[in-house]
């Protein structure tokens, strides 16, 4: 059995420890994926960009044609308060969720009007910018055509699963995933970035994958920084050619990747800019 972390939910207007049930068999988004959710951060005694994290919760749910019940004031708040539960420091991922209850025509869209929040706290330690391993994968990103990925939406992430699952098998920690098109879109777990001669370089926004909030916050600090920083359409081969390669998302924030395939990498002085500034932006 999972053994939980420390976690703290809101639901309902009471907070409750642990790992609380909250839906049934017959709940929409228990059988046809109508759930967002999104993820901040509590560490060293500061919540970078939650309220940047909180308004993108509000606007997956209407991408994913629920109805958002919580204004970013009113979630900073629970927020604040679910703090208090914890150690002072403890590090924490923040989850607020949307979700619902029942669907609406034909059963198989959601019913807005029974859209429920709620707001989970859970201790979760920051790793350690070790670096990491990754293989490309065969499975790819879909089109927003096909797939909700203007949202952060559960329904998008068993895809996200079965590449990370297929690269762990394949003794990688990661897994770089492509588009439709063959160009590099993201890893199965975060946003990805190159640097060669000195610019840094990310996958184009081309709507395949979410944008990150940490992604673009590095982007800007860099830029801030001095450093040159692009965005553009990307294959493996410029990976494989680049000088340094690293990744940000919400869970580790800015962490080095020291291997893609057979090529070796070494954390390189433009990933220490940006995780240096990173961490220097979030204590400010």
């Amino acid at each position: 059995m999972i053994e939980w972390s420390d976690t703290w939910t809101w639901l309902d207007g009471e907070w409750l420890p642990g790992n609380p049930s909250v839906i049934g068999p017959r709940t929409h988004a228990f059988w046809l994926g109508s759930s967002v959710f999104d993820g901040a951060r509590a560490f060293e005694g500061v919540t970078p960009d939650l309220d940047l994290h909180l308004a993108r919760v509000n606007a997956s749910a209407e991408a994913l044609g629920l109805k958002p019940s919580m204004s970013v004031g009113e979630m900073t708040e629970l927020v604040s308060e679910g703090l208090t539960k914890f150690a002072s420091g403890t590090p924490l991922y923040i989850r607020p969720m949307y979700w619902a209850e029942n669907g609406g025509y034909s059963a198989v869209a959601p019913d807005p009007d029974t859209t429920r929040f709620l707001l989970c706290l859970y201790e979760t330690p920051m790793p350690k910018p070790s670096g990491g391993s990754i293989t490309v994968s065969k499975f790819r990103r879909p089109t927003l055509e096909c797939m909700p990925t203007n949202a952060k939406a559960g329904c998008l992430y068993p895809n996200n699963a079965r590449a990370l699952s297929a690269a762990r098998s394949a003794g990688f920690d990661n897994a770089l995933v492509l588009d439709m098109l063959g160009n590099v879109a993201e890893l199965a777990t975060s946003n990805i970035f190159m640097v060669k001669d000195g610019v840094c370089v990310t996958p184009a926004e081309n709507g395949s994958f979410l944008a990150g909030i940490t992604r673009h916050r590095v982007m800007d600090l860099l830029r801030k920084a001095g450093v040159r920083v692009e965005e553009a359409s990307l294959k493996v081969s410029d990976f494989m050619d680049a000088d340094e390669v690293f990744q940000t998302g919400n869970y580790s924030k800015v962490m080095p990747i020291t291997k893609l395939e057979d090529r070796e990498f070494q954390p390189g002085p433009v990933f220490n800019k940006a995780r240096q500034a990173y961490w220097d932006y979030a204590h400010v």
